[in-house]
């Protein structure tokens, strides 16, 4: 029952301060899940996180959802489900009323800009450790993860295929390359 609690509260502080949606609050995840409470390590979040991006739904809530199995089965699952999503319902519906009502003020049209700003770093954060883990975990820099990786940033950019499509390619890839090497 503690780890339930626990879990409930961990995932409420990340619900309370997930500001920008889904990809902004796995960082907060991510610290609190590896840095804070070393339920899992940096290497098992990637990997959550990779499979939370192969499955529908909202990112944070995947990820909750993920983690709060592997802590305590479905129990936990439900416990980091709640924990998530209670906090951000109640702050939205405030939110909503609040900004509807003074939507026309300088002041709330300069927090929403400063807001966004603070959006953009969380997921830059997030994304530069990732990459980091995956093309350098802590041995010699691996050339296929950078080539797959430089390899699906361009096809992104340039030809803005189905995400999934191009997910699956490059696990596809992977595959067929790392046995071999």
């Amino acid at each position: 029952m503690k780890l339930l609690l626990d879990i409930v509260w961990t995932f409420m502080q990340i619900g309370i301060l997930s500001f920008g949606g889904g990809y902004a609050s796995v960082s907060l995840v991510e610290k609190q899940v590896v840095a804070i409470k070393h339920w899992m390590t940096y290497s098992e979040f990637a990997d959550i996180v990779t499979i939370d991006e192969l499955t529908p739904g909202p990112v944070a809530i995947n990820a909750a959802t993920f983690v709060g199995t592997r802590m305590a089965g479905i129990p936990g699952a439900i416990a980091a489900t709640i924990g998530t999503v209670l906090p951000s319902c109640l702050i939205t519906l405030l939110l909503a009323y609040l900004y509807k009502k003074y939507r026309d003020l300088t002041a709330v049209n300069g927090a929403v800009s400063g807001l966004r700003s603070m959006v953009v770093a969380l997921i830059a954060s997030t994304t530069l450790g990732i990459l980091q883990n995956t093309i350098y975990a802590g041995g010699p820099i691996d050339p296929i993860a950078v080539t797959l990786f430089l390899l699906a940033i361009s096809v992104l950019r340039r030809y803005h295929p189905n995400p999934i499509l191009l997910m699956l390619g490059c696990g596809l890839l992977g595959l067929l390359i790392y046995p071999f090497i």
